[in-house]
């Protein structure tokens, strides 16, 4: 039987990719997304796609009872995706903002985790993969809603793993840099809630900079990768009998690991401030 995969935030960009890859590997993909239409339009290129909304807990109950149902009650892989920017300075996001993309991008993910973990444990084996970023391993300037959510994912994942140690069940992070999405134009009616940038003692660095990089669509980053080169490390994180604990993705991620290896802290500040 082909080996059962979760994924969610499948409506585009990285998790899109993700389903149509491991199903042209031969995975049964459960490929679930936050609304509906987006559902029904996965379903209509002959996926199983349950809705689940990281802030939604009725609905990460019960769409994983569905994925349950139609496997017997087994999953071997899950691959915990969806997630959301909110671009700002810290000092400016309020704290409702805050506590909106801890509940997309932390709580929600631990919501579905708690529920997957002991399933994985009655059956002896199981992957769980978490998207993570290069900025679960450094900070940038103007992310900081984001950047604590991600590294709050690094965290929660190490001791996850090593709770798990000799049950079967492996944690794994993967760690993309700048990657083709939509996350930059999914962030713009976040930012417009809950950032009130023209009170911001910041304001004239939000006119010369932030607000330039959020609406102005400037074509690829540099070293930007396809969702492609995601789904490439993600299938080895699920197919390796020893995967690694983290996979890095991009040039980016190589060079923020390397340097946050190698260089005392303030001189990573100097160059990091810069970007």
């Amino acid at each position: 039987m082909a080996k059962t995969i979760l994924i969610t935030g499948c409506s585009s960009g990285i998790g899109l990719d993700a389903a149509q890859g491991l199903r042209s590997r031969g995975w049964h993909v459960f490929a679930s997304c936050r609304q509906q239409k987006d559902c029904d339009r996965l379903r209509a290129q002959g996926f199983d796609s349950p809705r689940i909304d990281y802030a939604d807990a009725d609905s990460i109950r019960t769409g994983l009872a569905e994925v349950l149902e139609k496997t017997g009650g087994t999953l071997d892989a899950l691959f915990n995706n969806g997630a959301h920017g909110l671009p700002g300075a810290v000092e400016d996001v309020s704290t409702d903002g805050m506590r909106h993309i801890f509940e997309a991008n932390f709580f929600g993910w631990h919501d579905l985790t708690r529920q997957v973990v002991p399933v994985m444990r009655a059956q002896g084996h199981g992957r769980i993969v978490q998207c993570s970023s290069v900025l679960g391993l450094v900070a940038f300037p103007w992310r900081g809603a984001y950047v604590s959510t991600k590294f709050a994912i690094e965290g929660y994942s190490d001791t996850l793993r090593l709770e798990l140690r000799g049950s079967g069940v492996e944690v794994v992070l993967i760690e993309p840099g700048p990657i083709t999405s939509r996350l930059r134009e999914n962030a713009i009616p976040l930012f417009e809630r809950f950032v009130n940038w023209e009170t911001s003692a910041l304001r004239p660095k939000y006119e010369t900079s932030l607000l330039k990089r959020l609406y102005e669509d400037r074509g690829p980053d540099r070293f930007e990768l396809p969702a492609s080169a995601v789904t490439a490390k993600l299938a080895r994180a699920l197919e390796a009998r020893r995967p690694r604990r983290r996979y890095y993705v991009t040039t980016p991620t190589y060079v923020a690991a390397y340097l946050r290896r190698v260089l005392p802290v303030r001189a990573i500040d100097s160059i990091l401030a810069r970007i």
